[in-house]
């Protein structure tokens, strides 16, 4: 596992953003998401109740279910919303390889840990990056408005605040509730993550549902993919100490999902999309080697 665990981690989670962007014509997002989590929190349920596993009481149960409305429900939700609103599924991987950075910044802000002038360094161009890939589509948007392929301000803002939660849920994983059986932690982790969601659906989403082939495909590999293979393997290897080894290869996925959608979806990148990735991916090499 300590070899598999994070290249089987990689080419799963590349799938994830793919899904949202291959359900967009068939249903509303946020409803794809109550249904999928909704069916993950069964699965973890009737896994721990089949085993006898005992249940987090307390505390720890709480801390499980904002963990997972962090991890999945505000950063998946936020990341499909964007996605939906004109995102490419290429772009929104690379956002999610920036968790690095963020992490960086809380260590220095909040645990007041000091970073060298590389790291720093390493945050700017990471940054810079990130303007590069996104500039385009808000362009668009500011040009042309509402249904021209362009991304609202608000989109972007949801997508790097998406990168935020599932950066602070993923340190949650590390603490008091590390010890704890997997199974029944999945499943109060996807309850808090459907409690997110629905909230998200009430808010911005709507009853649409065309039951294709597609859609049920894409919810069958949502929920055994990414769901409950993907988040156990990300939460075994951020208890079990390869968080270092996962976090080096999530640079693997903002060019792999790329070429997944590129093959899938027909998405392309501008020349100055292509350098934000460059730039993007270089700034988190350096923050971490600094």
């Amino acid at each position: 596992m300590g070899w598999a665990a994070p290249w089987l981690f990689i080419l799963i989670w590349s799938t994830g953003f793919l899904v949202g962007r291959a359900v967009l014509p068939y249903a509303d997002v946020q409803l794809f998401l109550v249904a999928r989590f909704g069916l993950t929190a069964l699965l973890f349920t009737g896994a721990t109740l089949t085993a006898g596993v005992s249940w987090p009481r307390g505390r720890a149960a709480g801390l499980h279910l904002l963990a997972g409305g962090l991890m999945q429900g505000v950063y998946i939700g936020f990341s499909y919303w964007a996605i939906a609103q004109g995102l490419a599924a290429g772009i929104m991987a690379l956002m999610g390889a920036l968790q690095p950075l963020f992490t960086a910044l809380i260590t220095t802000l909040v645990f007041r840990q000091r970073l060298s002038r590389l790291a720093w360094l390493g945050l700017a161009i990471g940054f810079a990056g990130v303007a590069c890939v996104l500039a385009p589509k808000l362009a668009l948007h500011a040009a042309a408005g509402a249904g021209s392929g362009g991304l609202p301000p608000l989109g972007a803002a949801l997508a790097v605040l998406s990168v935020l939660s599932i950066t602070i849920g993923t340190l949650l994983q590390k603490s008091s509730v590390a010890g704890d059986d997997l199974r029944p932690a999945g499943a109060l982790q996807n309850l808090g993550a459907l409690c997110v969601v629905c909230l998200l659906f009430l808010t911005v989403g709507t009853p649409h549902w065309d039951p294709h082939p597609v859609l049920w495909t894409a919810l069958a590999w949502a929920v055994l993919g990414p769901s409950v293979i993907g988040i156990s393997l990300l939460v075994w290897m951020v208890r079990h100490g390869e968080a270092t080894r996962a976090t080096a290869l999530l640079l693997l996925v903002p060019p792999l999902a790329a070429l997944e959608a590129f093959f899938l979806f027909h998405e392309t990148l501008t020349p100055l999309q292509l350098a934000g990735f460059a730039l993007a991916l270089g700034g988190v090499g350096l923050t971490r080697r600094g």
